[in-house]
């Protein structure tokens, strides 16, 4: 991120390079959260207190980019992400700044395959066995980027959006998931 921003006039700091992490993400003007595993990053959000201040930042209207795990979290929960379970989060409760939940790098099943493990489509079927919260499949490349009330797909591909008893429908870059 320092590199991409390198030839601006824009300071770029880790969470990490500060002693009071509270206090640099309360004076922070905009907030950039990569990519990871999504259980690493909750748990440090929750250890460092950091997951209702983040939530707060977000409503208060400061400019958020999250990709990846950094997107995963903008949904009510945790429960889509793709990633292994390498440690345990006090909750899985994320930022809630959207009224679902993101399925990152979203892959199509490839009828060709010979895998014989679960689909994203299947796994996410199985969270909606016992979660009602509506899910999207965000595909490489595209991104949600969130205006006000608007939730708005952005990016050359579709999303699917996937709902608890029903058939996942795709939706074109211009759709708005406000009305999820």
């Amino acid at each position: 991120v320092k590199t991409a921003f390198a030839n601006t006039d824009t300071e770029v700091k880790g969470i990490h390079e500060f002693a009071d992490p509270k206090q640099a993400l309360e004076d922070a003007k905009a907030i950039f959260t990569g990519g990871g595993n999504t259980f690493v990053l909750v748990k440090m959000l929750h250890d460092l207190n950091l997951m209702v201040p983040l939530r707060k930042k977000m409503y208060d209207g400061a400019i958020y980019i999250g990709t990846s795990a950094g997107s995963n979290i903008c949904g009510l929960n945790m429960r889509n992400t793709n990633d292994m379970p390498i440690v345990m989060p006090s909750s899985f409760k994320t930022t809630g700044a959207i009224g679902y939940n993101i399925n990152a790098h979203y892959l199509d099943p490839d009828p060709s395959s010979t895998h014989m493990g679960e689909t994203r489509e299947q796994r996410i079927k199985e969270f909606h066995a016992y979660n009602s919260l509506p899910v999207v499949g965000l595909r490489e490349g595209s991104y949600i980027r969130v205006e006000g009330k608007e939730e708005i797909l952005c990016g050359n591909l579709t999303a699917r959006i996937f709902k608890k008893d029903q058939i996942a429908i795709e939706v074109a870059t211009g759709y708005n998931f406000a009305q999820l």
